[in-house]
């Protein structure tokens, strides 16, 4: 047990201290856990949940598809045409924001909206390093939405065995979906205080125009068929994932029939991140071994031992303390971690583990918004913005994410609790 122990926590500070090398170091670290024999090599295949690879690497190509098509452009122009002011404006673009990262990956979500929010900035005369702010941590929330908003919502879907619809209503309870939005609906208390005195009238411009609204109705069939299939009894482990793998492949061999070219193939094996799958797969496999040798048992025994039998003082625990790591961490690697640990402590109290997850991935995913490094979304936003030439300090974040994040936090630690306890 200490070997993989070592192992794993070596592999845990070299994922902080060189981030842009983390799916090869974790890459690595798998393969030492099965040449030094802590995971045998036949067990590697089972280790690795192939349909939550399969879901985000098809999802990530439908979204590409639905971002050419100008349609996230066309549907914020006509948000933006609804709003009496800027401060609404802001507001309702971070909410959009939010809305498409339901079902879109928020890095991406940031990418659509972003370029609306620096034009309206430019044309208003303000400064744009709020408003991008404010549409990250926005992105960032509604992640957890539902099944197919973040990787971490896979992992949760994948590991629990939830589908689609389990994410709205679960076992006869309202689900994280309604969560979320309650935690939304208070969040955006904040925003319209920060932007409080942005008054001016805003102008709407010409409305962009739609190039191909078939990427659109790839992305809703996605959503409509995880739904459909969610009411299917023992079907195949990977069919939530095929399907996100094939709708995006009939929208490139479209794109490539429209061009006659062969490139839009080699363009759908090209879009998803590979790096991101590596370092889910690798994941998979250190997380499997360090389960095998005991290493999830030891750590799930010392959280109940902190807190004793007092399953509320469990919860607080593994919900604030989500968000502290998430604050500095990746919260890929750490849900994929927690996740099996979540499950060990539930064991061990005799109770069923769901609220315990639930709290997992709220903390997870909103801790992400207390620091600029938090979360992909806050870095990719900071990234536009640097490129626009504006400097983006810890202060300028934390101005709108903290304050973002405790009161959606402290809305879903509360609700989840009232809920699912």
């Amino acid at each position: 047990m200490y070997l993989a122990l070592a192992l794993f926590l070596a592999t845990y500070v070299l994922l902080l201290i060189f981030g842009k090398y983390r799916a090869y170091i974790a890459a690595a670290s798998a393969l030492l856990f099965v040449v030094l024999g802590i995971l045998p090599w036949a067990e590697v295949p089972a280790a690795i949940d192939w349909n939550v690879l399969l879901m985000i690497a098809g999802t990530m190509g439908t979204v590409v598809l639905f971002i050419e098509s100008r349609m996230p452009a066309l549907m914020a122009d006509i948000i933006m045409e609804k709003v009496p002011n800027i401060k609404w404006a802001v507001v309702a673009l971070s909410l959009f924001a939010g809305l498409i990262s339901a079902f879109v990956d928020n890095v991406a979500t940031v990418l659509m909206v972003a370029p609306v929010a620096l034009a309206l900035a430019k044309k208003l005369d303000i400064s744009p390093v709020p408003v991008i702010i404010a549409i990250a941590v926005s992105s960032n929330l509604q992640g957890a939405a539902t099944l197919v908003g973040d990787t971490t919502s896979i992992l949760l879907g994948g590991y629990a065995g939830m589908n689609f619809l389990d994410f709205f209503v679960f076992r006869g309870r309202p689900g994280i979906f309604w969560v979320v939005q309650v935690g939304a609906v208070a969040s955006a208390c904040v925003l319209l205080y920060y932007f409080r005195n942005l008054r001016q009238p805003v102008e709407s411009g010409e409305r962009t125009q739609v190039t191909d609204t078939v990427p659109t109705l790839l992305l809703v069939s996605t959503v409509t068929l995880l739904i459909i299939v969610s009411f299917v009894p023992e079907k195949p482990a990977v069919t939530n994932g095929v399907i996100c793998v094939l709708l995006a492949a009939v929208g490139f061999l479209r794109k490539a029939g429209q061009r006659r070219s062969l490139a839009p193939l080699g363009q759908f094996f090209r879009e998803p991140d590979g790096q991101t799958l590596l370092l889910l797969a690798s994941l998979f496999v250190i997380i499997a071994g360090i389960t095998r040798a005991g290493v999830i048992d030891a750590i799930s025994r010392l959280f109940v031992n902190i807190a004793g039998d007092d399953l509320f003082a469990i919860y607080s625990l593994i919900v604030w303390a989500s968000v502290l790591f998430s604050a500095f961490i990746d919260n890929i690697p750490y849900v994929a971690t927690m996740l099996p640990v979540v499950s060990g402590i539930a064991a061990l109290m005799g109770v069923e583990p769901y609220l315990l997850y639930f709290g997992l991935l709220t903390g997870a995913t909103l801790g992400g918004n207390l620091t600029p490094i938090g979360a992909s979304a806050n870095i990719t936003g900071i990234g536009i913005l640097r490129k626009e030439g504006y400097t983006v300090s810890n202060r300028d974040f934390m101005k709108i994410g903290v304050p973002f994040s405790l009161i959606a936090v402290t809305t879903g630690y509360l609700l989840i609790w009232f809920l699912w306890r």
